[in-house]
């Protein structure tokens, strides 16, 4: 099956559940818009995370295009909280994995993006302070 996030422009809605620091869950949802550029693919999305209080994430991520292979795709984004991050996406089989760190501060994580069907992406993820879980997340993504 050929993959479609990403590769495919598109709007994506996404619903789970994100675990804070301490374990507890807490319901999320989301959008996420995916555009191509010649000089670049673009994703921008919100995640808003439902617990007293509610918050939300802001993404803006710029992805260089693929080459040949299309098997590995670098990527950066600016995010108040984390600062300038920078990532792969790397396509693995049926999944999509990203592994990512902040330009200054400690953080840095890791998501798995598995294609259920063309139209359908499970996500599990988490974000690390250094060696330290903050939050981690598990999310179904449908075109």
């Amino acid at each position: 099956m050929t993959h479609t996030f990403l590769f495919e422009p598109a709007v994506w809605t996404a619903a789970g559940t994100f675990w804070r620091e301490d374990g507890e869950p807490l319901e999320a949802t989301g959008r996420t818009e995916i555009s191509h550029r010649p000089e670049c693919w673009l994703l921008s999305g919100t995640l808003k995370v439902l617990g007293s209080p509610s918050c939300e994430f802001v993404n803006a991520y710029a992805i260089e295009p693929p080459g040949r292979e299309g098997a590995s795709m670098k990527w950066t984004s600016e995010n108040a909280t984390l600062g300038k991050l920078h990532g792969t996406f790397s396509v693995v089989g049926n999944a999509i994995l990203s592994a990512y760190t902040s330009e200054t501060a400690g953080y840095h994580g890791v998501e798995h993006l598995g294609q259920i069907d063309s139209d359908t992406y499970q996500a599990t993820g988490l974000l690390l302070l250094e060696d330290r879980r903050l939050l981690s997340w598990q999310m179904l993504l449908k075109r």
